[in-house]
Formats: structure tokens, C-alpha cells, sequence
């Protein structure tokens, strides 16, 4: 048989190729393009060779992963050598791989690497990648400090959004003229400046907590239940601030934030009581989830994204949600958390930072008066936050220097401001200069948690929980 099978191969090979004018016209062009090859030396045709499939979309993905996270680990990890949390590196070096730095420093590399063209992959991964760490930060939701300290955590925290939120829109009266995007409404750039100085990083704060080994104080569990709090408070008004902001009518204002509130009440009264039952008590306290439930729990968060992108909000908060309603039993979410974040926090989350800082331009603020202005937007945030968080603090009981870290672990803003503020960017609402100097504003007030807190607590020991 295999005789057989040469035989007629080598009859085949004698047999004249068919002929068309297509055929013919590219016999030409080979033969010619051969002809090329034969006169140029052998490293000019590997050299084109190379330079063909670097240009090519894939190789450039591949080389931008590279690149976005071996630049994220290296300042991450610098960041953590002086104390910093590593995520707070990896947001620095998102801005250093944009214009602002690698731009100025190397044009052409710069231009080579992220070339404009090049980033609508990078875009969606990091989109997915942001999706996926909210889906974890549901998860990682526990009511239970929630419960304990709710007097407490619902005081400190809904003051540490509203003096912020109203110091946002104040701001906004004066920076609305010069810093929206051309055909932006007063109403949504106002709206995106108080959500702006009124975010918590709820992961930032947490892992500042266990770096500091506070964690399990009594400070410590009261900065987790109130950022809780603020936390998904400062998503609902986010999820409505978008609605309000898309709709072009009142009454289309109300129609999408009617539909949020309906998507809401059914994933916590519906979806929520129902899953555990829909994926069976054996499954959830099985050691490793099975591929079907992973694939149910999968399937539970893309439809809530979908639906939340579908209404008008953004994705985000539909992942959002599909954790919070996720169960409990077994530990199932310790379990899924671990699967997401490994994948989240590794591979996409980076490129998020990366995209975010390729929208970063300093060059644009204009000399001292820019620079000024970025200083006034800082201290107003820190202000607001800080103050307001303080003096609620104090109120319900908590002495000064207690209150006044508290006040400076809510100033905390990280990778949740930067969400928000792509958002707003996305939308139109706000422009280049204004988020340059709001991502700014972001890095600083998170760098600035830890040394605060250290300086507030200094020469007193925190009692245990």
C-alpha cells in the first residue's frame, strides 16, 4: 500500500499544474519575487521576513503582554520594597509605559509597541480583566463585619461620599469650562468629579491592612465593614451617575434606572436564594469545583454583565453583582476567588493599568497653572474623604487618632477611581487633561494611605479585636 501510495505521488509529480490567469499572474509574481530574493543578500530577506511577522496583529499582542507585565512585576515589586502595596507599583507602571514617560523617553519604541492601531485587543482584554476582578471583589464581600459594625461602618461611610462627592461637584462649577469634553452636559461631568473624590479602593485598603499587620484590629475590621459599605454604595451611585449620564431625556433617565433597580432586586431576591439549590450542596463543598459548576458560575456571570451593558451601565457591574449573589456553603467562594484572581490579577488586570496610562498625558497640563490645578483637585479629594470620614468617626465613638487613621484608610482610591474614571472617559464626559490629572490624583492619595495611617497611629499600640 504505502509502494502504492509513492508510486502515484511520483506520477502526480509529473502531471502539468493547471493553468489560469490567476495561476499564471501569480507564477509571474513568484518568480519574480525569486528572482528578488536571488539578487538581495540573505540577511536583508530575513531582516523584511522578521519585520513582517512582527508587524503582524498577534505578534504585537504577544509583545505587548510582555512588556505590560514584566514592567508591572518590576515596579511592583520595587513598590513593595518601600512598603507600598505591589498594586499600587503596577498602577505607577501603567503610567510609565504611556506617553508621559516611555513616550517621551523612547518616541519610537513607544510607537512600535503600543501603535494606535494595535490596541482594540488590548483594550478588550483589559476590559474582560477588569470585569473578572469585580466578579472577585463580589465575592470577597463578607457581611458579616458588615453586621457587627453597622452603626459604625453605615456613619463613616456614607459621610466619606457625600462631603467628597459635594467637594466634586463644587469643583466641577469651576472646571466644567475647561476640562469637559466638548458637547458634555454640566449634569454628567459633575456627577463623574463627585464619584471621582468619593471611591474607596475596598482590595487596595485590604491588602494595606495585612501589609501593616492591622488587618485583625479593632481599626482594622472597622476599615473593612465601613469600605464595604462605601464600596457598593459608591458602585449603585456609579451604575445610576452612568444611566443618568447616557440617557438623552428625564424620562430616559428614569426608564434606565428603573431597569437597574429591577436587575438588582432580582439578582439579590431571586438569583441569590435560588443558586445554591440550582448548583446542589455536594457540588459547592467539593474540594475542586467540577468543570459543569464552574461552568454554571461562569455562565451566571456573563449574563449578568451582558444584562448590565445591555441596560445602558457598563459590564462591570453586572460581574459585580453575579459575585455578591454567588454562594457562601463550603467555602465555594474561597475557592472561585483563588481561580479568578489568579488569572485576573496576573495576566489582565496589568493590561488594564497599561491602558489606563497610555490615556495618561502630563505633557498636556500646561506649565505651573496645570500643575496647580492638580494640587487643588489632590486636596480637596484628600479633604473631603479624609475629613469626612474622621469627624463621622469621632462622632460615633472612636477616639481621634483612631478616626483620623480611619479617615486616612478611606482616602484610599487605586484601581476602583481608575475604573470610574475610564468610564467617564469612555463616555465622553470627561476629557484628556481632567483624567490625566484625576488618575494623577488617584496614585497619590493611594500612596499617601499607608505613611498617613503610620503617622496618625505613631506611639500608641492598636487594641485587638
Amino acid at each position: 500500500m504505502g509502494l502504492s501510495i509513492f508510486f502515484m505521488l511520483h506520477l502526480g509529480s509529473q502531471v502539468a499544474p493547471p493553468v489560469s490567469p490567476m495561476s499564471t499572474k501569480f507564477v509571474a509574481h513568484s518568480t519574480e519575487h525569486l528572482a528578488d530574493i536571488g539578487d538581495s543578500s540573505f540577511s536583508a530577506s530575513v531582516k523584511s521576513s522578521l519585520q513582517e511577522n512582527a508587524n503582524d496583529p498577534l505578534s504585537r499582542l504577544f509583545l505587548q503582554l510582555f512588556v505590560v507585565i514584566a514592567v508591572s512585576y518590576a515596579v511592583g515589586w520595587i513598590f513593595t520594597r518601600c512598603g507600598q502595596p505591589a498594586v499600587v507599583g503596577e498602577m505607577m507602571a501603567g503610567v510609565l509605559l504611556g506617553p508621559s514617560i516611555f513616550g517621551l523617553l523612547a518616541p519610537n519604541a513607544f510607537q512600535f509597541v503600543f501603535a494606535p492601531s494595535s490596541l482594540g485587543a488590548l483594550r478588550l482584554f483589559s476590559q474582560i480583566g477588569v470585569c473578572l476582578f469585580m466578579f472577585a471583589v463580589g465575592m470577597e464581600m463578607d457581611m458579616t463585619d458588615l453586621r457587627r459594625k453597622a452603626h459604625t461602618a453605615v456613619a463613616v461611610s456614607y459621610s466619606s461620599i457625600v462631603v467628597p462627592y459635594f467637594f466634586g461637584v463644587l469643583l466641577a462649577l469651576f472646571l466644567y469650562g475647561r476640562f469637559a469634553q466638548p458637547g458634555a452636559s454640566f449634569t454628567g461631568f459633575a456627577l463623574f468629579m463627585g464619584i471621582s473624590m468619593s471611591i474607596t479602593a475596598f482590595p487596595v485598603l485590604v491588602r494595606i491592612l495585612q501589609d501593616r499587620g492591622i488587618f485583625k484590629t479593632s481599626l482594622g475590621s472597622t476599615a473593612v465593614a465601613c469600605a464595604a459599605v462605601g464600596d457598593v454604595t459608591a458602585w449603585g451611585m456609579l451604575a445610576f451617575v452612568v444611566a443618568i449620564a447616557r440617557a438623552t431625556s428625564v424620562g430616559g433617565a428614569a426608564f434606565s434606572l428603573g431597569l437597574v433597580l429591577v436587575f438588582i432586586a432580582l439578582m439579590l431576591f431571586v438569583i441569590k436564594p435560588k443558586l445554591p439549590s440550582w448548583l446542589g450542596q455536594p457540588a459547592l463543598e467539593r474540594p475542586d469545583p467540577s468543570k459543569a459548576v464552574l461552568a454554571a458560575v461562569i455562565g451566571v456571570a456573563l449574563v449578568s454583565a451582558l444584562s448590565t451593558q445591555l441596560i445602558g451601565i457598563h459590564a462591570l457591574f453586572g460581574a459585580f453583582l453575579a459575585g455578591i449573589v454567588m454562594p457562601t456553603a463550603g467555602g465555594f467562594r474561597d475557592k472561585l476567588v483563588v481561580r479568578v484572581e489568579n488569572l485576573s490579577s496576573v495576566l489582565l488586570l496589568p493590561l488594564f493599568f497599561a491602558f489606563i496610562g497610555l490615556r495618561t498625558h502630563i505633557g498636556l497640563f500646561n506649565g505651573a497653572r496645570g500643575w496647580l490645578i492638580c494640587l487643588v483637585i489632590i486636596g480637596v479629594a484628600t479633604a473631603g474623604k479624609l475629613g469626612g470620614s474622621a469627624l463621622a468617626a469621632r462622632l460615633t465613638g472612636m477616639d481621634w487618632r483612631e478616626s483620623l487613621q480611619l479617615g486616612a484608610l478611606m482616602n484610599t482610591r487605586g484601581l476602583m477611581e481608575l475604573i470610574a474614571l475610564n468610564i467617564g472617559y469612555d463616555m465622553g464626559i470627561l476629557s484628556q487633561r481632567i483624567f490625566t490629572m484625576l488618575v494623577i490624583m488617584a496614585l497619590v492619595t493611594t500612596v499617601m494611605t499607608g505613611p498617613l495611617v503610620a503617622f496618625f497611629g505613631r506611639k500608641r499600640r492598636i487594641p485587638a479585636a
